[in-house]
């Protein structure tokens, strides 16, 4: 008997476990099982497999029941995903409903998530900017948050070397608040894009408008071909599955990538419970899992553990470990677990239309728009605000359509319709202050259907959000009416937070334990083996997206744990 309880724990023991097959969780295995280490990643939703498991990506628009719109059964029985723009008919089974993992709105907040093989990397915008020093040195500098440990020059040599396995679209326009990177050929502005941006580039020194830089291979290299992945069609249906892999997701490139090794395993279905942590040994032991069709209980151990389930998620998992020598959550001895959340916000767009180059009309389609990058409070404090913006924007040429008529009339016209003037619009991406107002807690007095505390939310907007979109408006404004464009209507949507389905923190990086609860190297301060490498460990939250930052942060982070896994003899 003894034996057999020896083999049962042999069957359930690997090298290292991933909690969390997204972004960050796709990467960590890629690297993990790279050098060799067996790994057990941990998916909690269904199993989803590159091309096989996209059942909406060549469906036309007619081969929908209700034409890619939702039954209004649907959106009543789901108003928080229903507010999401990518959720619709073709994406449905990509995201969790309302139902399936409730949570507690202590304040409004539309918590978004996609639980499946590859999480919500299949539904992502796809939009991959660096972070500079002045993003890594703006807590320092501004007095909020606690100083970040590391600096853009430690974090530089992972970003290029994400960039190039995952393929970014870009230019290199040379401008220091948004490093340049390895760049796939860029996608294009239309003429009316490129107008705006020579109008910005005349009238205001301290203001770019740049090509997007995006998860889109526009030229394959043969590191994409090796991973069985081809030239973006501009098909603009991401987020149903690309069965091209012409966008970067965990599904088309680093868990394929990672199974190749033969160390990998990937187990669905698999709800983690808590982090086991043993008292004797000091350190991790393993991780306890909730089958998800089943409810069984079981356990699997290992001698490091990467915690990507997503932000908020991964706050659930770890403040869930206790154990009598973390009462209150896994590495948690200064209470400050779940605190200091921080989001972008997303609440304001400008809109306008512009009456120039009605020669010209936009052909095709494309995955990607311009991109102004923050411009203020870079080199010094010059607003009543703390941090700034960054901010879309797009051209479109406005097709106007005659419905009258029947039979060949109405197809001529439909196929052949007038042109008005362009559309444009820009939409704002405000960095938020990490407070420790804003956190998450467990409700220990609610459960889920697992039987797991509920994640209590409590997140808002302040003060310097306010101030911050009031001055995108304004400024946006002024350089709408600089360029010429005409009925400029401004937007603030007072969306709760959430819907940017951007937020960071609450396992925030930090040099000194009693204020962090990592290291420089995404390691939790008080469990050395276990490491943290997804949108909870941000510090602050910069005005760039931030999956870029976690692939970069987590190939780093595998790095340094496997030369101390080596040093050490594991």
């Amino acid at each position: 008997m003894a034996n057999l309880a020896i083999d049962a724990v042999k069957d359930m023991t690997y090298d290292a476990i991933v909690i969390g097959s997204g972004i960050s969780g796709g990467w960590a295995a890629k690297e993990l099982t790279g050098h060799g280490l067996k790994t057990l990643v941990l998916e909690r939703g269904k199993d989803v497999k590159h091309i096989k498991d996209y059942p909406t990506t060549t469906k036309n628009p007619w081969e929908f029941e209700h034409r890619g719109q939702l039954p209004l059964e649907v959106k009543n029985q789901n108003p928080i995903i229903s507010k999401c723009y990518a959720f619709y008919e073709g994406t449905e089974q990509f995201f969790v409903k309302d139902a399936e993992h409730p949570y507690v709105q202590e304040k409004p907040f539309d918590w978004i998530r996609g639980y499946q093989v590859g999480g919500k990397s299949l539904l992502w915008a796809r939009q991959t900017q660096r972070w500079s020093d002045f993003d890594f040195e703006g807590p320092a500098r501004d007095g909020f948050a606690v100083d970040w440990p590391i600096r853009y020059a430690d974090i530089a040599p992972w970003y290029s070397y994400v960039e190039k396995f995952a393929g970014i679209s870009g230019n290199r326009d040379g401008i220091p608040q948004l490093p340049d990177g390895e760049f796939l050929p860029p996608h294009e502005m239309n003429c009316a894009e490129t107008f705006f941006q020579k109008q910005v580039a005349q009238k205001y020194k301290d203001r770019q408008v740049i090509m997007g830089r995006a998860a889109h291979i526009t030229k394959p290299q043969p590191i994409h071909l090796e991973q069985g992945r081809a030239q973006c069609q501009h098909r603009t249906i991401c987020e149903r599955g690309c069965p091209f892999g012409g966008y970067f997701s965990s599904n088309a490139s680093t868990i394929p990538w990672a199974a190749r090794t033969g160390n990998l395993t990937l187990r669905a279905d698999s709800v983690v419970h808590s982090i086991i942590y043993d008292d004797e040994k000091g350190k991790a032991t393993g991780v306890r899992v909730i089958d998800a069709n089943t409810k069984e209980v079981m356990e699997f151990y290992a001698k490091i553990i990467f915690v990507n389930a997503a932000a908020l998620n991964t706050n659930l998992i770890l403040l869930n470990s206790t154990s009598k020598r973390f009462p209150n959550g896994l590495g948690n001895d200064n209470e400050l677990m779940g605190k200091y959340v921080g989001f972008h916000n997303y609440r304001a767009r400008v809109s306008a239309e512009y009456d120039g180059h009605l020669d010209s009309t936009t052909d095709g389609r494309r995955p990607n728009s311009p991109y102004i990058p923050r411009f203020r409070n870079v080199h010094k404090q010059e607003t009543d605000f703390l941090r700034g913006y960054a901010a879309g924007f797009n051209a479109n040429r406005k097709s106007i359509t005659n419905q009258d008529g029947l039979g060949e009339s109405l197809k001529n016209s439909l196929l052949n319709p007038s042109l008005g003037g362009w559309s444009v619009g820009s939409h704002m991406m405000g960095e938020t202050i990490p407070k420790e107002s804003n956190y998450v807690a467990l409700d220990k007095s609610k459960k889920d259907p697992y039987d797991m505390p509920q994640l209590k939310v409590s997140i808002d907007y302040d003060e310097n959000d306010e101030k911050m979109t009031k001055d995108y408006i304004e400024q946006m404004t002024e350089m709408f009416t600089n360029a010429g464009f005409k009925n400029i209507q401004a937007k603030d949507s007072k969306q709760a937070p959430g819907l940017d389905i951007h937020e960071m923190g609450g396992v925030r990086m930090g040099k000194d334990p009693k204020t962090s609860l990592l290291n420089k190297w995404n390691q939790l301060h008080e469990c050395k083996n276990v490491f943290v490498t997804d949108g909870a460990s941000m510090t602050s939250t910069s005005t760039q997206n931030p999956s870029l930052t976690y692939m970069a942060f987590t190939a780093r982070a595998v790095d340094y744990a496997v030369k101390e896994m080596k040093k050490m003899n594991l």
